[in-house]
């Protein structure tokens, strides 16, 4: 008997002419509803679109990267700065003057004129005497505000270029940097990424199905979808601020996700046309098989998404709360819309092709069933090959260091890039690298035994003579005497592994040892230890958010395919997949072996939310293909029994479309690699190199032998166990 026997459309003609269709679930009916007005469902989409794209230009939407860190050593610096001193702690930026020869006191009088005007800038609290280099080519200015930066939205750059526009006149060039990065960076848009993502998931839906329609419809839906979801998201955005990433974020999602649940309807509605069924009932089979398992990879995404949230951190919450939006809009989109276009397009879905439109599988026989065969007769083989290849994948991942990106890796040519190098170049006290990323010494003496000028004096010789310190101004009383405040300067910029090894120390020991026995209590603060701290915490709350994911995984599984053993060999897999995926990681980035693909000038640590944002990523995403692989292997089962016959048809019906849809999900994230946004090409490598590997390594080669070796084994639920669970059937 043909193992695809009962997808023939002999057999299928037969059977629904000797007995009634059963009748169809939830999402089938909807499924069939909507292929019934196509019409007027993809009209309503259309409407949403409109109306979502129209309310995120109302809005006014506000992206920012600061983030609060309370309870840490760097918050309660600020704290008591703040309380002490109301205005020392105001939010600050630099405006960096800058000529190529001679002095910008050659200038002086467009420089002064600047100044002048932007202390008179709205918001401005005041606009410091500028600082200038020992060779005289480079000043800079600290501009304080009354507010938030970022809350004065990216429009306040017009106000800002008003205000440096005589300086300029006057030949000096101007860069803005510090915290000021949160108006003059807009959200990246990344137009060309996103167009040649599109442009190359095309070529391969052409290649992957032969048909024009059959193409161009995942296409289009996801692209409506999508365009929906950022909508959505730029709405929301409007009262909550999300990361500057976030949009960017949310489209890389959004379309490789929906173009790939569009492509297993699609798959699954041509083959029931294929084996006799109308277009409404194809629709309405698809939604209720295909549909289900979308559904239930979206959940799985969604929920390992959601699960960022249990990291405390707003920021890294926010993130993911963008991308959920976009997965569950192009989840409904799938469910509703993709089932409309086809049951507008119906029979007419392979007339146009550039080549004979084929079958999802072509018998006992074909390919994949060969190859299945093999990996039956050498199951250990394929599966030690298998995590050996994921095992030296991963080797880099135990020399990762996380930090955070500093503005020198921003593009060339950008107002932050200048403002960088334009200070970490010039010579001098308050210039070189870490004038870049100076950190507030707070010396809380309210309860000190001893005067303030002797605590004044030991914590500032034990700073000088802490290696890796390039200057400390003295500490002087703040307004009330409560604090003493300075400022150091590390030798070595902000994202250098010498400067978070000085935080280390200047934090563990430094400090203590300099204010012990006297009552006082010292403190670093500012950007620089605001990001080390928050990188601490991420790297201590990681492990919360694997253990979520795993967990919320492993019961879904557990529960859809009444399984133990599925879903733990699920689990173990997708961690070897995102252990490989952080060793490539390493490698472009930090080892710099990728720097001249990516566009980079340097080698740079991983930002300390990457492997966060990617383990809840990487595993939703990789959920996807073992759910779509499963659900066909499932069926197979429940229909014979036979487990090397399931996986042998599970192989053979959704081993082409998944490494179809593995390989444009591949090209739409690799593409965002030309993003300028180096966080945003982090994470685009990272959902690459895990997809692909995902869909080769894992889904063709480590899940089909491990389940061979394992054999019946694999749907063994306890009685009890199963009584408990919930049957999830849409």
């Amino acid at each position: 008997m043909s193992s695809t026997e009962s997808e023939t459309p002999t057999s299928e003609v037969t059977s629904t002419a000797t007995k009634p269709p059963a009748p169809l679930p939830l999402l089938g009916r909807l499924g069939a509803f909507c292929a019934r007005h196509p019409v007027w469902v993809v009209a309503s989409w259309l409407v949403v679109l409109l109306a979502g794209l129209a309310g995120r230009n109302v809005v006014g939407a506000v992206y920012s990267d600061q983030v609060s860190l309370p309870g840490t050593q760097s918050a309660r610096g600020a704290d008591l700065l703040k309380a002490s001193d109301p205005t020392a702690g105001d939010p600050s930026g630099r405006v960096v003057f800058h000529v190529g020869s001679g002095t910008v006191s050659g200038h002086g009088s467009g420089m002064a004129d600047s100044v002048s005007r932007l202390a008179k800038m709205p918001h401005v609290t005041a606009a410091s005497s500028p600082v200038t280099s020992s060779d005289g080519r480079t000043a800079y200015t600290t501009v304080s505000f009354d507010q938030q930066i970022k809350d004065l939205g990216h429009g306040y750059k017009g106000t800002l270029d008003e205000a440096t526009a005589p300086a300029e006149a006057d030949g000096v060039q101007v860069a803005y940097g510090g915290d000021l990065d949160s108006i003059v960076r807009t959200p990246q848009k990344d137009a060309v990424s996103e167009g040649a993502g599109v442009a190359a998931a095309l070529v391969v839906l052409l290649l992957a199905f032969g048909s024009v329609a059959a193409a161009v419809m995942p296409l289009v839906t996801a692209l409506v979808s999508v365009g929906v979801g950022m909508g959505v998201v730029g709405i929301v955005a409007g009262s909550v601020t999300f990361a500057t990433s976030a949009p960017t974020l949310a489209v890389m999602m959004g379309l490789g996700v929906g173009i790939d649940y569009a492509l297993f309807l699609t798959t699954r509605f041509r083959q029931d046309l294929m084996d006799g069924h109308a277009p409404e009932q194809a629709a309405g089979r698809t939604a209720a098989t295909s549909g289900h398992a979308v559904l239930v990879a979206a959940v799985t995404v969604a929920i390992a998404l959601l699960s960022l949230y249990a990291c405390g951190l707003s920021l890294i919450g926010k993130l993911g709360l963008a991308a959920t939006v976009a997965v569950l809009v192009t989840a409904t989109a799938a469910l509703t819309l993709v089932p409309a276009a086809l049951g507008l397009v119906g029979r007419r879905i392979d007339r146009l092709h550039v080549r004979r439109p084929t079958a999802e599988t072509g018998g006992d026989h074909d390919g994949w069933h060969r190859y299945a065969a093999l990996v039956s007769r050498h199951p250990w083989r394929f599966l030690t090959a298998g995590v050996v290849l994921l095992a030296v994948c991963a080797v880099p991942l135990f020399s990762m260091r996380l930090g955070h990106v500093d503005d020198g890796a921003d593009p060339a040519g950008s107002t932050t890039r200048d403002a960088y190098h334009w200070i970490a170049d010039a010579p001098g006290p308050g210039f070189g690298p870490g004038a870049n990323g100076p950190m507030v010494v707070v010396v809380d003496v309210q309860h000190a035994s001893g005067s303030s000028a002797e605590v004044a004096t030991d914590v500032s010789d034990a700073l000088r003579k802490t290696s890796g310190v390039a200057h400390v101004t003295p500490l002087r009383p703040s307004r009330d005497s409560r604090v003493l405040v300075g400022t150091l300067t590390p030798s070595s910029g902000p994202q250098d592994a010498l400067t978070s090894g000085l935080y280390t120390e200047l934090t563990g020991r430094t400090l203590p040892m300099a204010v012990r026995g006297t009552g006082a209590k010292a403190y670093l603060t500012g950007s620089t230890a605001g990001q080390l701290d928050f990188r601490d915490l991420v790297t201590a709350r990681l492990p919360i958010i694997i253990g979520i994911v795993l967990a919320a995984a492993f019961l879904l599984l557990m529960t859809v395919f009444r399984s133990l053993l599925i879903p733990l060999k699920a689990v173990l897999l997708n961690l070897l997949t995102t252990g490989a995926s952080y060793g490539v990681l390493v490698a472009a980035f930090q080892w710099g072996w990728g720097d001249k693909i990516l566009g980079l000038t340097e080698p740079v640590p991983i930002e300390s939310y990457v492997p966060m944002m990617m383990f809840a990523i990487v595993f939703g995403l990789s959920m996807d293909y073992e759910i779509f692989l499963l659900s066909r292997v499932a069926e197979t089962w429940q229909e014979s029994k036979d487990n090397a016959r399931a996986v042998a048809v599970g192989l053979s019906l959704t081993g082409r479309v998944i490494s179809s849809a593995a390989l444009i999900m591949t090209v739409v994230f690799l593409s965002f690699t030309a993003s300028p946004t180096v966080v945003i090409k982090m994470l685009a490598l990272g959902l690459a190199v895990s997809v692909i590997l995902d869909a080769t390594v894992v889904r063709l080669v480590l899940v089909p032998s491990a389940m061979l070796l394992v054999g019946k084994a694999n749907w063994w639920l306890p009685r009890r166990l199963d009584r408990v669970l919930p049957h999830l059937h849409a």
